[in-house]
């Protein structure tokens, strides 16, 4: 088992990475008996992966209640989240029980926010069943839901008390699934780590095939590059930003066509190329990089061009970024491959261009 950490002091939590977590979890996570804990989860992960974990909480002595969500982005919403605060206040959940959330990033950044909010937070743990949870959403501590005016404009920071990714669930995660996790994967070589993003152009093969090797060494190292620049930047005052690469020409596209028509991580990856274009532009980012990046994401079977959308349109998604500042677009573009920066002195004008 590989075990990295997410240094933040006083909340300083582990991710633990290895085949076979979930029949671990018990001990992983420490349970006493007569703790509570409640799965939080949706009927297609259950059916897969629920049984495992659930025997191994209460084989430590955790007395274990489920909740299960409907599945989709599309139910990532206040509607979703009431009737989970509805649930745990029927369950007469109290301070000391911990929420598990077993799930891809809807599962978790919905009971991760349910966590932060009921009685005024509680513990929860992070057991993320896709690539793109593995890698990016069920690290760092970001939860929230969607609104129709924006992605994830709802939200809190709530750190999970732990993390455990078992690999071998992604055994049974749709091609399509995979793929849009790799997506954030190749994001991770291109903001930080150049020699990441030469592997994935010699092993993306490997990854689709889902080597057991590939796919932990790819996991393992975009987690520690996400935690790394979390434990640097916390709550994205700064260098946190440089994880957005992509994001914010993504969370446009995912606004525009509706949450679940393009996965999470098929906008981003034609949001990085929105980015390196703009990069190109703004940066004198060189074009035969570009391609480079729009290679490989097609090499993993993703798209590299947005879908149509008039530019006013665009813009006025962009405009409701997080990352906007005095009303100002700020975009995360790269300087060189293998390192990413924020400019808030982009024109309007070179966005338009890098759309099209």
């Amino acid at each position: 088992m590989k075990t990295l950490e997410v240094s933040l002091r006083d909340r300083t939590y582990p991710i633990h990475v290895d085949e076979g977590l979930l029949s671990q979890a018990g001990a992983l996570l420490g349970v006493r008996p007569g703790q509570r804990g409640v799965v939080v989860s949706n009927a297609v992960v259950a059916a897969h992966h629920l049984v495992p974990l659930k025997a191994s909480l209460r084989d430590a002595g955790m007395h274990v209640d489920v909740v299960l969500l409907p599945d989709g982005e599309s139910h990532k919403n206040q509607r979703t989240l009431d009737d989970l605060l509805t649930r745990l206040l029927e369950l007469r959940v109290e301070r000391s029980t911990t929420l598990v959330a077993l799930g891809g990033g809807v599962v978790g950044d919905i009971a991760g926010f349910a966590a932060a909010v009921y009685q005024r937070g509680i513990s929860f743990v992070q057991v993320p069943t896709t690539l793109l949870a593995q890698v990016d959403s069920s690290v760092g501590g970001k939860t929230g839901i969607n609104h129709a005016l924006g992605k994830n404009m709802i939200g809190a920071f709530w750190q999970p008390r732990a993390v455990l990714i078992d690999t071998a669930v992604l055994s049974t995660l749709p091609d399509r699934e995979l793929s849009a996790g790799l997506a954030e994967v190749v994001k991770y070589g291109a903001i930080r780590d150049v020699a990441f993003f030469r592997w994935l152009e010699a092993n993306m093969a490997a990854l689709l095939a889902r080597d057991s090797a590939a796919l932990t060494h790819a996991i393992v190292t975009s987690c520690a590059i996400k935690a790394d620049v979390v434990a640097a930047d916390e709550r994205e005052s700064g260098e946190r930003a440089i994880l957005n690469f992509g994001h914010t020409f993504g969370h446009a596209i995912e606004a525009a066509q509706g949450y679940g028509e393009w996965l999470h991580g098929e906008a981003v990856a034609a949001g990085m190329v929105c980015a390196t274009r703009l990069s190109e532009r703004v940066c004198a980012f060189p074009a035969s990089d570009t391609q480079r990046l729009v290679d490989l994401l097609a090499q993993a079977r993703l798209p590299v061009a947005p879908p149509r959308i008039a530019v006013a349109r665009w813009l006025e998604l962009m405009h409701r970024d997080k990352k906007v500042q005095s009303g100002a677009l700020r975009f995360v573009v790269l300087d060189r491959l293998g390192h990413a920066v924020v400019r808030g002195d982009v024109d309007e004008g070179e966005v338009a261009r890098s759309v099209n």
